[in-house]
C-alpha cells in the first residue's frame, strides 16, 4: 500500500496523462535547443562537452555540491564532485586554444529545489576570446527573443509579472539599482581599493528601514537588499541587464577599467527571474586564488565545510587569453518561453522528490 506521503503528493511525471499534458512544452524545449545550436553555428562557435566529475565543483560560498569519489585501480578513494558549472573546464579549453565555444552542460546544485530550482539542470555557457563582454549582452537578448519566437509566445509571464522578450533590454548598473529601488548609495561603502565599510552600509539599511542581523557581513546585507528590494523589480516590461557588480561580488570577473570599485559582471532578468550571469573574464591567477580562498573561508564560517581549489584550473588561467563568458539557465528560459509555472514541467525526466 502506498505511503500517506505518496498518496498526498503530486502524481508522477511518467503517468501517461501527466506526460501528455507536459509533452507540448517538452517538444518546444527541443525546438528552442535546436535553434540555439544553429545560432551558435552561424557565429562560428564550436560545441564542447565537458566532464561532469571534477576535482572542485566550484568555489562560491553559497553553492552546495554533490560529493562522490573515484576508486582507483589500487582500491584507494579520491574525492570528486559533480560540477555546479562547466566554467573551469571551458576556460581550460580557452587556454588550450579554442576561440569561441558553447556548452549545454548538465550541472548539479544541492540544497536547491522549488519552482525555479532543480538539483540537476541545463546550463548553457558560451565564451568569446578577445571580445568585450558587452557582446554577451547582445547575444543574450537575441537568444531570449529567439526562444520566444520558436515557442510562439509574445509575452513572458511569471508570478504576476510580464516581460516583452522582443523589446530592447534595459541596462542598469547595480549602484543605480540600489539607489533607485532601495534609496542606498552602495558605492559610498566601497573604497577605491575594493574594501568595504560594513558599518556604513548598515547605517544606510537602517535609515531605509531594511532589516539586518548584527552579525551580517557587508555581502550579507548586499544580498538581502538585492533579493528583497531589487530583483522583484527587474525584467518587468522588458529584459533588464544588471551590470557592474561591486568588486567584492565579482566572482570570476575582472575589474572595470574605469572604476576599480566595480567589476565587468552582469546578470540578466525577465519577470524578476534571474536568467544569466556574464563576465569579462579575470585572467589573473593569483587574484582568482585570493578570491576563491576568501569564498571558502566564508563557506567554512557559515556552513562548516569547504571545497578544494582546482589547481589545474588556476594554472590554465595563467595562460588563458582575454575573453568574455556567460552562463544562462536554459531551463528557466524555456519555462518563461513556454508559459510553464515550474521548472520541472519542462524537463523530460525530472529528479524524483526525496523524503527528508
Amino acid at each position: 500500500m502506498p505511503s500517506a506521503k505518496h498518496q498526498n503528493s503530486s502524481p508522477p511525471w511518467w503517468r501517461p496523462d501527466i506526460h501528455a499534458d507536459r509533452r507540448p512544452l517538452l517538444l518546444a524545449r527541443n525546438r528552442i535547443q535546436a535553434a540555439f545550436r544553429l545560432f551558435f553555428a552561424d557565429r562560428d562557435f564550436v560545441e564542447v562537452d565537458t566532464a561532469t566529475l571534477q576535482v572542485s565543483p566550484g568555489n562560491e560560498a553559497h553553492l552546495h555540491a554533490f560529493a562522490s569519489e573515484a576508486i582507483g585501480n589500487d582500491g584507494r578513494a579520491c574525492p570528486l564532485y559533480l560540477h555546479t558549472s562547466p566554467e573551469f573546464a571551458c576556460k581550460k579549453l580557452l587556454a588550450a586554444g579554442e576561440r569561441r565555444l558553447f556548452n549545454f552542460a548538465h550541472v548539479y546544485r544541492n540544497r536547491e529545489r522549488g519552482p525555479l530550482h532543480h538539483p540537476e539542470f541545463i546550463m548553457l555557457e558560451w565564451y568569446r576570446v578577445a571580445e568585450n563582454y558587452d557582446i554577451l549582452m547582445r547575444d543574450c537578448a537575441a537568444l531570449i527573443a529567439l526562444a520566444a519566437k520558436v515557442s510562439g509566445i509574445q509575452l513572458f509571464s511569471y508570478a504576476g509579472l510580464t516581460c516583452d522578450p522582443f523589446a530592447e533590454p534595459e541596462r542598469l548598473s547595480v549602484a543605480d539599482a540600489f539607489l533607485t529601488y532601495a534609496g542606498i548609495d552602495l558605492l559610498a561603502s566601497v573604497a577605491p581599493d575594493g574594501s568595504v565599510d560594513r558599518n556604513r552600509l548598515a547605517g544606510q539599511l537602517q535609515a531605509a528601514g531594511i532589516r539586518f542581523a548584527d552579525d551580517d557581513t557587508w555581502n550579507d546585507m548586499f544580498s538581502r537588499v538585492l533579493v528583497e528590494k531589487i530583483e522583484p523589480r527587474l525584467g518587468v516590461g522588458r529584459v533588464t541587464i544588471l551590470d557592474r557588480y561591486p568588486i567584492c561580488e565579482a566572482a570570476l570577473a575582472r575589474p572595470a577599467a574605469d572604476d576599480p570599485r566595480v567589476a565587468e559582471r552582469f546578470e540578466v532578468y525577465a519577470c524578476g527571474v534571474e536568467l544569466a550571469n556574464g563576465f569579462g573574464e579575470l585572467t589573473d591567477a593569483e587574484e582568482q586564488r585570493t578570491r576563491f580562498q576568501a569564498e571558502m573561508d566564508e563557506k567554512l564560517r557559515v556552513y562548516r565545510e569547504t571545497y578544494p581549489l582546482d589547481e589545474d584550473f588556476l594554472s590554465a588561467l595563467a595562460i588563458m587569453p582575454e575573453a568574455s563568458g556567460i552562463a544562462l539557465g536554459f531551463d528557466r528560459l524555456v519555462m518563461l518561453a513556454t508559459g510553464a509555472n515550474r521548472i520541472d514541467r519542462i524537463m523530460w525526466a525530472p529528479v524524483a522528490e526525496t523524503e527528508a
